[in-house]
């Protein structure tokens, strides 16, 4: 349909049947409301149909009122009611006259349930008059605006009523000068009156529900207008307040005056009265402003003048539909990190702390909602452990509406080592090991599985967690449903030390068996991780690894590209584990799995926990008699390891200077026996020093550039001993005596010729003394 087509607009309106309001003193009226857009030749070209609804507020109803009157009195007012239901009013205000009030909320009809939305606009409450707004009124109604007080308040509430119906918005709109006069009066008389000013500010609000009049709202500055309300209004609370202290401090000072007591009586209830106003000019003066921030350079504004002091003061008030505003408000300023962090100045967690539970399941729901957005601050996430919400969040697992919730807080917290201990004397542990184990589907949720991996992190946590059958029952669902993140929380319970690691002696063979049969690669990924994990002295791993077949699977996978890198990072570092058995590492090395070490060391020297792990590898092979000729006379690993000395990485120059000690005394003793390490070409001559010790140098086609810095080596070192050697309280090798095997720097004494120095002249040389006998072995002096 083109726009020019269009020439009338009908509106007809069909009336519905009546009802009473199910808590107020008030008749529902339903009517349908059909509007058809004709041609230029009276034919319908769009049509749309609406169920609408109005309610009729009768608050004077009592016993004496006469029924009848005001029935016929109702449906001379209201045109929407036909002459003829008259019978059908007169028995439902009877029915009204007769049924009791309904109790305040709060008290009897809380809600059980979440509702989509937090607020309501049916939920604010203006100033109630005995007559019914007509659209058509209008200018009657602008007049009152230019009389006294009591006809402002009229036309206030007049057109109020026809706000509410948001029908009747673009019409009031149309009209720009009942928007400048109420804009005038609000700005004028505010501080007359509070029903006044809640009900004009409830009219904009009405106004600010739809996007298209935020303009105009903003040409007239009422948003700036309604915070100077706002901030007026929180300084007449605190005067309040301060007045109603001094009342009661009186009355308790003289418990025998009446004239006190009744006095501070009187004030108080008083001040509960104005209270009650307050509360509801504060509620929808929040909610315009509300509205008014989804333009983000408006809410910028709202920072400026201080909305989120103004909110957070909010926050200890005891008025439910006022703090699900207020939270709601919060919430959404939350995701910004000004808004957040003045927030935390304000003490935001201590304030929502007693919110938390509440009774009220929307209130809670959206209060738990804006801690999320807290908790990705880590002081703010150690403030809430401070007042104590880690317990409370954790009561609340058992409620479907705010588990989710409260998961992604519990995982959030878990961040923080400190507080992962703070778990263990909660009941969180065994509720999350119930919800995972009874999980449905072959997934665990990924909020539940996240915290369980942070947890089992912690050594207390894990061993709560294997308490029973707690590993086991892991293990069988990991294996069932081949999830690769419940493998990565027991790959955090095999790290601890202790009984922990001790309950995976079981499992190790059912470990290796689903390395070579599973293919899911993230799943085999964790298993090879565990299997890293677990360190059993009497364990044989050469078994192991020949009965699984695991050797020629290793080396496949260490083939360039055959892998992904955390793959590859996990097989090496189960290689460094299953090395500290003798056999099993002459096995690996007659495979040929040091040269494909070296291999993997050119093709991942860029990813320094690869080399890492890999020249710990060596490390642990130095220390076993078979490998250590392989690695000195058949490899390049120790130029390899002289170039890694200068590496940027310290944890690799670290290993890189342990490895050499070790691989630096056993050429030591290679060439007491005779053994040249320059004559294969593994060891070339500018890499030795005139006493025979290997020196830094850049081997062709390692990672090094022509200008590094050259890291100097520690003043001491712990010192490296060969299997059975005696060492002292430093971790230096020592005889039988007690005399320290070594220099300063940790390197075995020799004589200037390279050869080892005599156990029994050493102790004479750590004395400071020359031993007569000293000369026989060649004039040490």
């Amino acid at each position: 349909m083109q726009a020019e087509d269009a020439r009338f607009l009908k509106r007809k309106v069909k009336g519905g049947n009546i009802d009473v309001h199910p808590t107020e003193k008030a008749l529902v009226v339903h009517y349908e409301l059909e509007a058809t857009i004709l041609g230029e030749l009276g034919d319908p070209m769009l049509g749309e149909r609406k169920e609408c609804q109005k309610i009729i507020r009768v608050k004077t109803l009592n016993q004496n009122t006469n029924i009848a009157a005001l029935a016929r009195e109702i449906i001379d007012k209201c045109k929407l009611i036909h002459p003829s239901k008259l019978p059908e009013v007169e028995q439902l205000l009877y029915y009204l006259q007769k049924r009791k009030d309904s109790p305040p909320p709060g008290k009897g009809n809380e809600k059980k349930t979440l509702s989509e939305k937090p607020l309501d606009q049916q939920t604010f409450e203006g100033t109630e008059i005995d007559e019914t707004a007509n659209l058509n009124d209008v200018d009657e109604y602008l007049e009152l605006l230019y009389e006294d007080l009591p006809e402002k308040l009229r036309g206030s509430a007049l057109f109020l009523q026809l706000a509410r119906n948001p029908d009747n918005l673009e019409e009031i709109f149309q009209n720009e000068t009942v928007v400048g006069a109420l804009a005038r009066v609000l700005r004028e008389d505010w501080q007359k009156s509070s029903e006044l000013a809640t009900n004009i500010i409830y009219i904009f609000f009405c106004f600010s529900s739809f996007s298209q009049f935020h303009g105009v709202i903003s040409h007239f500055k009422i948003g700036a207008r309604t915070m100077g309300i706002i901030e007026h209004e929180l300084k007449k609370y605190e005067l309040w307040k301060q007045e109603l202290d001094k009342k009661r401090k009186a009355a308790e000072a003289d418990k025998n005056s009446e004239k006190a007591k009744a006095d501070y009586e009187k004030s108080e209830k008083k001040f509960k009265g104005l209270l009650a106003k307050q509360e509801q000019l504060l509620r929808v003066s929040f909610y315009l402003l509300l509205n008014l921030s989804e333009d983000t350079s408006v809410e910028k504004k709202m920072r400026n003048k201080g909305i989120v002091i103004m909110l957070v003061k909010c926050l200890e008030r005891d008025n439910f539909e006022l703090l699900i505003l207020v939270v709601s408000f919060l919430k959404k300023l939350s995701i910004f990190v000004e808004n957040k962090n003045e927030m935390a100045e304000a003490g935001i967690v201590e304030r929502l702390s007693r919110l938390v539970p509440c009774e009220h399941e929307d209130l809670l729901n959206i209060t738990l909602r804006l801690l999320l957005n807290l908790s990705f601050d880590q002081e703010q996430r150690g403030k809430m452990v401070k007042v104590g919400l880690l317990p409370k969040f954790v009561g609340l697992l058992g409620n479907e509406n705010h588990k989710l919730i409260v998961l992604c807080i519990l995982y959030h917290l878990s961040l923080d080592d400190k507080c992962k201990s703070l778990f263990t004397y909660t009941d969180c542990i065994p509720i999350v090991m119930k919800m995972i184990l009874e999980s449905p589907g072959d997934r665990v949720d990924l909020e539940l599985i996240a915290l369980g991996i942070n947890l089992a992190a912690n050594k207390r946590n894990a061993q709560m967690i294997c308490e029973g059958q707690g590993l086991k029952l892991l293990l069988k669902r990991a294996y069932k449903f081949k999830d690769p993140l419940l493998m990565k929380m027991i790959r955090n319970i095999s790290q601890h030390d202790g009984q922990t690691k001790e309950l995976f002696i079981d499992y190790v063979s059912d470990l290796a068996n689903a390395i070579q049969k599973i293919e899911d690669e993230e799943f085999v990924i964790e298993c090879v991780g565990i299997l890293g994990n677990v360190t059993f002295p009497d364990l044989d791993y050469e078994l192991l690894l020949k009965e699984y077949q695991l050797v020629p699977w290793i080396q496949t996978k260490m083939q360039p590209g055959a892998a992904e890198d955390d793959m590859v990072l996990e097989i090496v570092i189960l290689l460094g584990t299953v090395c500290c058995d003798d056999n099993c590492a002459k096995m690996l090395a007659d495979n040929g799995i040091i040269q494909n070490l070296i291999e993997l060391l050119n093709a991942k020297q860029e990813d320094d926990e690869v080399v890492c792990q890999i020249i710990y590898v060596f490390y642990q092979m130095i220390f076993h008699e078979a490998t250590r000729e392989i690695i000195i006379k058949q490899t390049q690993a120790p130029a390899y390891l002289i170039d890694l000395m200068h590496d940027k990485n310290p944890e690799i120059r670290k290993v890189c200077d342990q490895t050499l000690d070790i691989i630096g005394y056993c050429i030591l003793l290679f060439v007491a026996d005779g053994f040249d390490p320059t004559l294969d070409g593994n060891v070339t001559p500018e890499y030795m020093d005139e006493q025979g010790y290997m020196m830094g140098g850049v081997p062709y086609g390692m990672r090094v550039s022509d200008e590094y810095e050259s890291y100097a080596r520690p003043d001491a070192h712990p010192g490296f001993f060969m299997d059975g050697q005696t060492v002292d309280e430093y971790g230096a090798p020592i005889d039988d005596y007690g005399t320290v095997m070594v220099d300063q720097y940790g390197r075995p004494l020799v004589d200037d010729y390279g050869r080892p120095i005599p156990p029994e002249y050493i102790n004479g040389m750590n004395g400071n003394a020359e031993p007569d006998s000293y000369m026989q072995y060649g004039g040490y002096r």
